[in-house]
Parts: structure tokens; C-alpha cells; sequence
């Protein structure tokens, strides 16, 4: 499986402010570019709290792009996945309408009278890992259905757990021109962080875009 994480940070690297709200980092250059990348992807990946916060629909935003999709034989629109160790995505989420499948990955932890209400509200529940996701096993999981590339869109927290996996196989960074600041907000990668053995990333292009820069690496 090819595992593409994308990711928008302000100049000092945090995705959103201490409230963790929803800030717009980048334009409109930018979001077409992210739309592209959704449309080649099999399935597009965020934490719970992305969900919580956000509630996004996580589908193209450009018709055009639906099309080519349809012409190569292909779902209108990639299959969207939470990682929600505990089940806590609300059933009443734009994620879970029917206009794209959708994967909810959950522990073994997660209590069952939610994964049975999520899988009434139009989930499919992949049930991989103690205690929290583990997302070799669920990505296995996904693969046996066809899901061959993952686009990944945060949060920080599963962007780490990614790469602390060795899962990823290519990072896309947009930095924008702002600071945002504040010990308690979001990075690129949050988790518990590396103390040795820190990921080392291939740089394989600089490239402006709106009113920042645009980072592409290899892993």
C-alpha cells in the first residue's frame, strides 16, 4: 500500500491554533492541488478528532475530477477512513453519508454498542489493535478491499503514529506564511514524539504556491 501524507502547517509547523478549530494555512492553488491528490487516491484517511472538530466530508470538491474518476471505471469518489481507537465518531457525520464508503478503524477496546450504531449509521467497522488502532493490521485490512493508495490528512497524532510505524511512503507539506503559536497546538507529528532514531526524509522538491511554499518528500 502507498501511504501519502498532506499536510498544511504555518511557518512555525502547527496545523491549527491551541483551540484546535479549523484555520485556513493555504489557498486556492493549494486546495485544487489537495483535490488531485484525493482523486488518485483509493481512500482518504483522518483522525477522530479531525471528525470531532472539523466534520469534514472529505470528498472532490471538482466535478471534472468525479468524472475522470467515473471514466476510469472507478467510485465517484475515494472511500473515506477514521482512526477512532474508542468509536467516538458521531453517527450523525457527514463522513458516514452514502456518497462514498466509508472505513471506521477501531480497537478491540471500543465499546460495542458504538460500533454497532456506527455500522447503523453506514460505517464499515475494521476492528485492528489493542487498545488503540493498530494500523498495519488495519491497513492489511484495507488492502484485502482493494484500498492500494491512502491519502492521509491528519491529524498529528496519526500523521506520528504513521511514521513511527514506517508506513509512509511520501509526505507533501504546504507552509504558509503565518505564525500561530501556542505550546498546546497541533503539530505535523504530535504523539509521543522520537528520542532516537527520527525518521529521516528524502527532500525532492521546493515548489511556491500561493503565498507559501509547498515541500515534497520521500520516506
Amino acid at each position: 500500500m502507498h501511504v501519502h501524507v498532506n499536510a498544511a502547517t504555518s511557518a512555525d509547523g502547527k496545523l491549527s491554533s491551541r483551540r484546535r478549530e479549523q484555520v485556513r494555512i493555504s489557498g486556492v492553488d493549494d486546495f485544487a492541488r489537495v483535490d488531485e491528490i484525493r482523486a488518485a487516491s483509493d481512500a482518504v484517511l483522518v483522525g477522530v478528532g479531525t471528525v470531532l472538530a472539523d466534520d469534514p466530508h472529505l470528498t472532490l470538491d471538482d466535478s471534472s475530477l468525479v468524472s475522470a474518476r467515473e471514466s476510469r471505471g472507478e467510485e465517484p469518489h475515494p472511500a473515506r477512513v477514521v482512526a477512532d481507537s474508542r468509536a467516538r465518531t458521531p453517527t450523525d457525520a457527514r463522513i458516514l453519508d452514502d456518497v462514498a464508503t466509508t472505513y471506521v478503524l477501531v480497537s478491540e477496546d471500543a465499546p460495542e454498542d458504538r460500533c454497532t450504531a456506527l455500522e447503523d449509521a453506514g460505517a464499515v467497522v475494521v476492528v485492528a489493535g489493542e487498545g488503540r488502532v493498530s494500523f498495519p493490521e488495519a491497513f492489511g485490512v484495507l488492502e484485502s478491499r482493494g484500498v492500494e493508495r491512502v491519502m492521509v490528512e491528519g491529524g498529528g497524532e496519526v500523521i506520528f503514529s504513521l511514521f513511527d510505524d514506517a508506513l509512509v511512503d511520501e509526505l507533501t507539506l504546504y507552509v504558509g506564511s503565518m505564525i500561530i503559536g501556542g505550546r498546546d497546538a497541533p503539530t505535523l507529528a504530535d504523539g509521543d514524539g522520537f528520542v532516537e532514531d527520527f525518521p529521516r526524509l528524502s527532500l525532492q522538491s521546493v515548489e511556491r504556491v500561493d503565498d507559501g511554499v509547498l515541500l515534497w518528500y520521500r520516506f
